[in-house]
């Protein structure tokens, strides 16, 4: 069954909040979307009836098997897009998102997959997710916050959370983007702030844009 936009966009933000370790309440869907709760509620009974969710009151809602397959079809097509856009047209990293949003519910499976072909089937979005692939799997990949890692400790960028475009403007100007390689020269106390150094230069973190960088130490192995 063909889903229509709204459906795909909850049941996406449903997935990226389990994805998170979040419990998908109402008021988490509804801060996430930018929508009204009684929107949400009304939309949670819907995908219930549909069998993409269940719901229990109070606890938030879980996906399906069916729900969760349709939230990686439609993930598989955001991030492939993103890939295209930045590949093609060379559009920076912060400025895909909301056209791959707008993309993904209107291109064909057809056409999506002559894309992620004449891309190179490719396993990572520019932001180093990783592409679902057509049959609903998911790579996982071994990786360290660069929050969690230790002082004097070389590491490579691997992933960066995608939700802020101007989050990611700022490591674009600091020279940090994927497969940048870097190493963490001090950690201050209390949640402080970290220094690392890009190349010849020192730039300086807050813990929270920190939680947002995932990397692999140089010896490949993670940190925790």
């Amino acid at each position: 069954m063909s889903l229509s936009a709204s459906i795909e966009d909850y049941i996406k933000t449903i997935y990226y909040l389990e994805a998170d370790q979040e419990r998908p309440t109402t008021k988490r869907i509804a801060q996430r979307l930018g929508v009204r709760m009684a929107s949400v509620t009304g939309m949670v009974k819907h995908l219930a009836a549909e069998g993409l969710l269940k719901h229990k009151p109070y606890h938030g809602v879980t996906l399906t098997d069916r729900g969760r397959q349709a939230a990686l079809a439609t993930l598989r097509r955001h991030r492939i897009l993103e890939l295209f856009l930045v590949k093609t047209l060379d559009l920076g990293w912060d400025e895909v998102d909301s056209d791959a949003d707008a993309l993904e519910h209107a291109i064909s499976d057809q056409l999506i997959e002559r894309i992620y072909d004449f891309l190179g089937r490719p396993d990572f979005d520019p932001h180093g997710s990783p592409i679902p692939t057509r049959d609903g799997k998911i790579r996982t990949v071994d990786r360290t916050p660069l929050a969690d890692v230790p002082e004097k400790t070389p590491c490579k960028i691997v992933r960066v959370s995608d939700n802020d475009s101007e989050f990611l403007r700022y490591l674009t100007k600091s020279g940090i983007r994927i497969g940048t390689q870097l190493t963490v020269l001090e950690r201050a106390p209390f949640d402080g702030p970290v220094t690392i150094r890009v190349g010849r230069k020192r730039v300086t973190l807050g813990v929270e844009a920190c939680r947002r960088i995932d990397v692999v130490l140089e010896d490949g192995e993670s940190a925790t």
